[in-house]
């Protein structure tokens, strides 16, 4: 048992820093192939800071524990928004500009909509996971798009300060890339094991622990990012990396571990966690919807709110599924 906890917290560590090194790698490669700062702030940054949820999701779905592999995706969509905005906010309150950002917040509560109907019976299919990854699919070619026909924004700009700031010669960007996927692989492995063990000791289910102990720690990476922008004034990289992180979850994670092998769960899933996803997306895009012209924010009070709902969905876990005798 103590070395499954040493796993844990080992590979948790590891996972994160390796997924570190992996988004400043790629990014630093994609810039030196020539790819627009915007891409690369909407695409490799926000996806690659889901690059953890993407490995443990799809390694554990491959070993027969769906209830990590939809925990922690979902899981970390619950963090991303309640934890790491909220603290987020309470830290700096964020100002958002992108025009960009404000279309993806529409997507993203459409993508949610879609995430809770294929849910409604309890189980992902391989033809769900196929749908999500062709909705994922299409996202990118208009994300795509969409940035080459940007002639600017607050995203792109922020991005590329980053970029210089942090420039790197190709061959160690490439080094850096290589390396911290194969880490990422690796820790995500420990990981798994070291948390299964810990659920089958305890009579904690896969899924409880996919929604707590691995959705925090797959979801520090843009925890770390997000605090960091914000306190640097980049305020459109921070929310942007939340809605990347949140959509790359959503269709890619969720339908590449579909694809490995179908995800049946209980359907506390659809009624207790999906709703909350829901509820906080749409709680997003109503706050995204006052972004109208260059004042729009959210301020330290949402912050608060974001963070005691995240501590009450957290704390009704813990009395309900965690203590149930209590």
């Amino acid at each position: 048992m103590t070395l499954a906890f040493v796993s844990v917290f080992f590979g948790l560590a590891l996972l994160v820093w390796s997924a570190d090194r992996f988004v400043e790698g790629s990014a630093a490669t994609a810039r030196h192939f020539g790819m627009p700062a915007l891409l690369i702030g909407m695409v490799i940054v926000g996806f690659g800071t889901s690059a953890p949820e993407m490995v443990v999701s799809a390694l554990a779905a491959s070993q027969g524990n769906p209830g990590i592999a939809l925990g922690n995706a979902y899981g970390s969509n619950i963090t991303n928004i309640a934890l790491i905005l909220g603290v987020t906010a309470l830290i700096s309150p964020i100002a958002v500009h992108s025009q960009v950002l404000r279309k993806e917040l529409p997507i993203l509560t459409a993508v949610t909509a879609l995430a809770a109907w294929q849910l409604r019976d309890g189980e992902i299919t391989r033809t769900d996971a196929v749908v999500l990854l062709c909705v994922f699919g299409g996202l990118m070619v208009w994300t795509i798009w969409q940035g080459m026909q940007e002639k600017a924004d607050a995203l792109g700009s922020e991005m590329k300060q980053e970029l210089e700031a942090h420039a790197m010669p190709v061959r160690r960007a490439v080094f850096w890339l290589v390396v911290g996927l194969v880490l990422l692989i690796v820790s995500s492995r420990i990981l798994v094991w070291g948390a299964v063990e810990i659920a089958h000791e305890f009579g904690v289910s896969d899924l409880i622990i996919g929604l707590t102990i691995i959705a925090v720690g797959t979801s520090l990476p843009e925890l770390a990012s997000s605090v960091i922008a914000t306190r640097k004034g980049e305020h459109d990289i921070a929310l942007g990396n939340v809605l990347g992180s949140n959509l790359f979850n959503t269709l890619a994670v969720v339908g590449i571990a579909g694809t490995i092998h179908p995800l049946a769960v209980g359907p506390e899933v659809f009624n207790r966690d999906i709703l909350v996803m829901a509820a906080l997306t749409l709680s997003l895009f109503i706050i995204g919807y006052r972004f109208r012209g260059a004042g729009g924010r959210i301020n330290r009070i949402e912050g608060a709110v974001l963070l005691a709902c995240y501590a009450g969905y957290t704390a009704y876990l813990i009395r309900t599924v965690l203590v149930p005798q209590a």
